[in-house]
């Protein structure tokens, strides 16, 4: 009688260890899930992140650092307010870090300035309210000024996709405008093209 009351109870603490085993793998395994998807809830949000802010700031910055020579048919100006040499400081905002920059003329010239709207032939995102191109950089665009909504072909490179792209004239001016070298140390460009006068103050 003893003997299989000993039996019954050893059976039953071995089960009763089994199931403890057997619960304490499971919660094991719940945490090690939970964990994984909180990973990669975390992994996800900081890639959407990054990828917004790529998205963002990166498109400004595609322009050249070298932007060339001035089109062809360009008009010098004669006697610009600041001429080729004059360190000048910018406030225009058209890429980050642009606007407070010192910066040096290294052209000016008198023509017409558009602002133009257009979408990328490599397939980017729609440009909206691009600052600049000037009349020379229109293919066969007729007689300055053009009206605002008229449609162009631009024949800049000043990012990828312009070139060749059908644009949308916003505005113009008839401001003098200027090509600049500008070395912030985290931006360095020459020739960058364009700013115009109103765009430009004295360096301090």
């Amino acid at each position: 009688m003893k003997r299989s009351i000993t039996l019954a109870a050893l059976v039953l603490t071995s089960t009763l260890a089994l199931t403890a085993c057997s619960d304490a793998t499971d919660n094991s395994d719940d945490a090690d899930t939970t964990s994984t998807t909180t990973a990669t809830a975390e992994t996800n949000e900081t890639h959407q992140e990054d990828t917004t802010t790529a998205d963002d700031g990166g498109h400004d910055m595609e322009h050249p650092e070298d932007g060339g020579l001035p089109p062809e048919g360009i008009t010098e100006a004669t006697d610009p307010t600041y001429p080729v040499g004059s360190e000048v400081m910018l406030t225009a905002d058209h890429m980050p870090g642009m606007d407070g920059a010192q910066a040096t003329i290294s052209g000016a010239f008198d023509t017409t300035t558009y602002s133009v709207s257009y979408t990328p032939t490599d397939g980017g995102e729609p440009v909206t309210d691009h600052r600049w191109v000037v009349h020379e950089e229109l293919v066969d665009p007729g007689e300055a000024p053009l009206p605002g909504g008229t449609k162009v072909v631009l024949n800049a490179e000043h990012m990828p996709g312009m070139q060749g792209a059908t644009a949308t004239i916003d505005y113009s001016t008839q401001e003098t405008v200027y090509m600049v070298d500008i070395d912030t140390g985290e931006m360095t460009m020459i020739n960058h093209k364009w700013v115009t006068e109103s765009e430009i103050q004295p360096a301090e």
